[in-house]
């Protein structure tokens, strides 16, 4: 276990904000974090990250921040995995590849950590983390037990579960249960993953395509349409892609027939509701590489909000994106919600 105190964090959030914590613990196994969740001594209230992302600090944290340590993988067989809190999410990714295991491969170059994506439901290219796990590991910071909840108990939903609202606090995810496929399974018909595969391999066939094929078009999608935070600091994408009922969908159409904006694109979700992208909402109002201080709007993906000066505050991300948000709202009738969490 490491523990520091006064710890400037800016580089453990990839938004890169010049802020520190109270106190720092990093932890390596179940028994240290049982131990740092009955400290009494440790500064309150406890915070737990994992590769700090999806995250913006608006202020020095008054409490403890904790990151997990543990990185283990363990094939259980029959396209079951184990994967602990710390496992760097890419890795897990590349991994299964490796085995030739399907599932993950489009949640490719996805920063974060495996702990973070049974708490944050990440998404990308058709694909969801909750579509992936079977169970999750955790602490109950009430009793001090470990756990494991099913899936099922944990309302995955777009960007969403219930660790994010009433469990908010309560459990510490220490390793996910992941049922992945061993028989080809690759999804395709999202955005131009398609295209991508057949224009680097010659063929969308499933029958000769492979988990790393995948990885490797989504990686260099990805690659092509975000930053490297290592480069440039974001949390990656910024808003939640809005759902909308027809009639709102049909009044963005009319707008974009007007102002000749271009096709609107949308996805079918259910009944009378259809997502539509943020990023051609964002990009319709003119937003795309504009500036407010030191945060910019990335000038070749408008779902990402970046430190272009290196030395953006908290207060200049927060006015980009209201303004963003309000302009969208004005343009086209639509609420945006950020994805990135406040802390």
């Amino acid at each position: 276990m490491n523990k520091g105190f006064d710890i400037d964090i800016s580089g453990m959030n990839t938004f890169r904000m010049k802020v520190s914590c109270r106190c720092l613990v990093e932890y390596e196994s179940v028994e240290e974090l049982k131990a740092i969740l009955s400290d009494v001594n440790l500064p309150r209230p406890l915070f737990h990250i994992g590769g700090g992302s999806n995250l913006l600090f608006t202020k020095d944290f008054p409490g403890t921040v904790l990151h997990c340590a543990m990185k283990g993988m363990k094939d259980l067989g029959s396209g079951r995995v184990y994967a602990e809190a710390g496992v760097v999410w890419d890795d897990f990714c590349a991994w299964c590849a490796s085995k030739g295991l399907w599932g993950a491969e489009n949640l490719s170059y996805i920063p974060g950590e495996v702990g973070a994506s049974a708490v944050q439901n990440i998404g990308a290219y058709g694909r969801e983390a909750g579509d992936l796990i079977e169970s999750v590991s955790c602490i109950d910071a009430v009793t001090g037990r470990e756990v494991i909840i099913p899936a099922v108990e944990c309302e995955y939903a777009y960007r969403d579960s219930r660790f994010k609202h009433d469990w908010k606090g309560r459990y510490f995810v220490t390793g996910v249960t992941f049922r992945l496929s061993t028989e080809p399974d690759p999804e395709l018909d999202y955005g131009h993953v398609r295209e991508a595969v057949k224009e680097k391999y010659g063929t969308d066939d499933p029958a000769l395509l492979t988990p790393s094929m995948i990885r490797d078009t989504v990686t260099d999608i990805r690659k092509g349409k975000l930053p490297e935070v290592s480069e440039l600091g974001s949390a990656g994408s910024f808003f939640r892609n809005p759902y909308v009922d027809g009639a709102t969908l049909d009044k963005i159409r009319r707008i974009a027939n007007e102002e000749n904006l271009g096709n609107v694109p949308s996805f079918g979700i259910r009944e009378d509701c259809f997502k539509v992208p943020a990023a051609w909402l964002i990009d319709r109002c003119g937003w795309k590489g504009r500036q407010i201080g030191g945060a910019a709007v990335y000038d070749k993906q408008p779902l990402v909000l970046v430190n272009k000066s290196g030395s953006a505050t908290p207060d200049e991300v927060i006015t980009l994106e209201k303004e963003i948000k309000a302009s969208v709202l004005d343009k086209f009738g639509v609420t945006l919600e950020k994805e990135v969490e406040y802390v």
